[in-house]
């Protein structure tokens, strides 16, 4: 199990900060939003894409025993658990995490920017 040494909420930034020892990681609060493990998210197993998540930001983060956060976001949810597990996972694989959820967004046409509707013209 890969326990955070500290974690630090930054709201103005939007981020979650995680300490592994000496390494650091930076996590947007957009990017939290959309892996949640909650079943919201996750689809019982067929995960539904989250869009329109540009602006959100992370109100509180609550421990869950010894195993886990909960991360409440100003969008109203809360009802993900981040196992400390999943936390390290998101960190390290952050990068292609993100790739992965823009190229989803793309190919289902939306937009992270909830302001913003894409519309594709079939020529």
């Amino acid at each position: 199990m890969y326990i955070p040494s500290a974690i630090k909420l930054h709201k103005a930034s939007k981020t979650l900060e995680l300490h592994y020892g000496s390494q650091s990681y930076s996590l947007s609060a957009e990017f939290l939003r959309v892996h949640s493990p909650s079943a919201e998210v996750q689809g019982h197993g067929k995960p539904i894409l989250q869009t329109g998540k540009l602006h959100v930001g992370l109100s509180s983060i609550e421990p869950a025993g010894n195993y886990a956060l909960k991360l409440c976001f100003d969008d109203g949810h809360d009802s993900g658990l981040f196992s400390w597990d999943y936390l390290h996972h998101l960190a390290t694989h952050q990068e292609q995490l993100w790739a992965d959820y823009l190229q989803a967004l793309a190919t289902a046409g939306k937009s992270r920017d909830p302001n913003e509707s894409v519309v594709k013209l079939m020529l």
